[in-house]
């Protein structure tokens, strides 16, 4: 039958490492440097590591969002996979039915396959229908039984997730370009390793210090963490004081902000700067490079820093804003336990984040001095971010050239 016996693999948590490391995992990968699974860790650093990202959308007929990147966002996966020198074999097929059968062939060859399908067309995720945009991420797929009409997945619950199988036919259908596309990946090549952590610790130092591969500067990197805290601070066009000043949109880009800076989006409440240090720990190892400890016991403190900012953004003690916060935790917490057995709360959770907003227009509990020292509040914790961020990524600099 085409389901992997004895799938255990549940371990990761961002999208991108966690199905790569839970892939290599089933398929028996050893990491050379531990004798054990690699890590999300491990993966998180060679894929270009720590950095950051400040991004607002404000698109018609949407809530405005403010996304805060904390890892690197240039093709992740495909450095994981370069620099590791994983072989990995691409499956794609405009038929579905072709689709069902690479997916079953992939299964009974002992494959933990990796899709993307369309989040929103899983009913798991809890998430809105939008015929204009779409949530593809990658995930595990290691069940597909036609006859009970059952798919099982591996996607951050620490849980197995079953859906339909017409429902996961559907959401692998879903993007044309990448439709009903399966990643099979292979043992990577354990020569490669250091060289692919030294390349992902340069690429997090040029992500932090440098130019970005694209886009603006300022948006990327220390400079973002500056730009960010302009953006409290001023009341000019792109100001959260003008653009945000109250209300919905201020409820809004602080959800947004809070979803997409911590564990509702995958991370850790230190941004994964704790987990960078775990990194670090083990590329010390790998390359017989202690000062590389010393620089992850200051990414921890960078890691306390990230956690004073996001406690920042939905204060529990504040009214309206603890209320957004506890969902959002609680929602997180049961999708994390118990995968899909409290869909029925998390489906709670997202409605009465939905009636937060809509009563925020009508009746916002913070008076305009109390918003002003918010958003003073949350700037003060961006500049400590911006100050820890920048003494480690430096001391991460001089020891890798040291």
């Amino acid at each position: 039958m085409p389901t992997l016996p004895n799938y255990i693999q549940f371990e990761g948590r961002y999208w991108d490492t966690a199905s790569i490391r839970n892939a290599l995992d089933y398929q028996g990968v050893k990491a050379p440097h531990t004798g054990q699974p690699f890590s999300e860790a491990m993966l998180l650093g060679v894929s270009g590591g720590a950095t950051f990202g400040y991004f607002t959308f404000h698109y018609k007929g949407y809530d405005p969002q403010v996304n805060l990147l904390t890892r690197n966002t240039f093709e992740p996966m495909e450095r994981i996979f370069d620099r590791l020198k994983i072989p990995r074999e691409s499956v794609k097929s405009a038929s579905a039915n072709k689709a069902r059968q690479n997916l079953i062939d992939a299964l009974e060859e002992g494959y933990a396959p990796i899709a993307s399908p369309d989040g929103a067309l899983l009913p798991y995720n809890a998430l809105p229908y939008d015929e204009a945009n779409w949530h593809t991420m990658p995930l595990v797929i290691y069940g597909y039984e036609p006859e009970a009409g059952e798919a099982y997945i591996s996607d951050r619950s620490r849980v197995g997730l079953t859906v339909g199988t017409d429902e996961l036919d559907a959401a692998r259908a879903r993007v044309k370009k990448d439709r009903h596309g399966l990643l099979l990946l292979g043992a990577p090549d354990e020569a490669s390793l250091a060289a692919a952590i030294r390349a992902g610790i340069d690429n997090t130092i040029q992500l932090m210090t440098e130019k970005p591969p694209k886009g603006s500067a300022k948006n990327f990197g220390l400079r973002a963490l500056l730009h960010w805290a302009e953006m409290l601070e001023k009341t000019s066009k792109g100001s959260w004081a003008r653009e945000y000043a109250s209300g919905r949109p201020l409820l809004a880009v602080l959800i947004s902000s809070y979803t997409f800076l911590g564990p509702a989006f995958g991370k850790t409440m230190g941004a994964e700067r704790d987990v960078y240090a775990d990194f670090l720990e083990e590329a010390a190892q790998a390359l017989d490079m202690s000062a590389l400890t010393d620089v992850a016991a200051q990414y921890r403190e960078s890691a306390a820093a990230w956690k004073g900012l996001l406690n920042s953004l939905l204060p529990s003690g504040a009214p309206l804003l603890g209320e957004a916060r506890e969902a959002i935790d609680r929602k997180t917490a049961l999708f994390i336990e118990s995968g899909a057995a409290k869909l029925d709360e998390i489906i709670s959770c997202n409605q009465g984040l939905e009636a937060l907003k809509t009563g925020a227009d009508d009746d916002f509990p913070l008076s305009e001095a109390e918003i002003a020292d918010l958003r003073a509040n949350i700037r003060s914790c961006a500049l400590q971010v911006h100050d820890a961020e920048e003494a480690a990524v430096l001391a991460l600099k001089d020891a890798v050239s040291g």
